[in-house]
């Protein structure tokens, strides 16, 4: 076995998340009175912390909290729910359980939400910690996650036998933080040469070149 822990990021990697995401940045630019981004931009909204991704299309600093507020006003009771998994995910996980990996989750989503969305689709029950960040902002960025995840599970990172797989530069960037390698994947919403440039190990296209990446 090449790896045995796997931290798998959310959005963009688990599940496509991207309907319900950009529904609820549109909701809050108009809500705020600000120009909604184009589709492209509006993209880049899948993966980033949120509050980043709104000051970046024009939103004013001081009401970054207030664009995720609003933002979650549509979010929390629809939004998370406009979302599904990515063909052949689930029986993936399923076979690298059944085949002893530990798997774990490490997301920018708030944590509450990212165990809600997981259990919605019944795939909480492959992976042995759920990591997110916090409601108020205080734990956001994929480091940030990452080093919290690795604090709740002793020694995962030890032995080089841990891989972060992911579909942005963000999680190659955040992974290498702590020595981590990141496998990423392109049937997410990231760019992929921005991906290889932070330092990716590899880029697959399917679920099965994923699974014997990992092996």
């Amino acid at each position: 076995m090449r790896y045995r822990n796997l931290l798998f990021d959310l959005d963009g990697t688990l599940t496509d998340s991207s309907e319900g995401i950009i529904k609820c940045a549109i909701y809050a630019f108009e809500k705020m009175g600000i120009e909604v981004p184009n589709m492209e931009e509006l993209k880049t909204f899948i993966g980033p912390p949120l509050g980043d991704s709104f000051v970046k299309y024009g939103v004013a600093e001081a009401d970054r909290s207030r664009s995720v507020d609003i933002f979650r006003e549509r979010y929390i009771p629809i939004g998370k729910y406009e979302n599904k998994p990515y063909p052949g995910m689930i029986d993936l996980l399923a076979k690298l359980k059944n085949e002893g990996f530990k798997l774990y989750v490490a997301t920018s989503k708030p944590e509450k939400t990212a165990k809600e969305v997981l259990a919605h689709f019944d795939m909480d029950k492959y992976f042995d910690e759920i990591a997110g960040a916090t409601m108020d902002g205080s734990r956001e960025r994929k480091e940030e996650v990452i080093q919290y995840l690795l604090n709740k599970v002793d020694k995962v990172e030890n032995d080089g036998d841990t891989v972060m797989i992911g579909d942005t530069a963000f999680d190659v960037r955040g992974a290498a933080e702590f020595g981590i390698p990141c496998i990423g994947v392109t049937w997410g919403f990231g760019d992929l040469n921005e991906m290889r440039e932070a330092g990716a190990i590899g880029i697959v296209d399917t679920m099965e070149q994923l699974y014997e990446m990992v092996k």
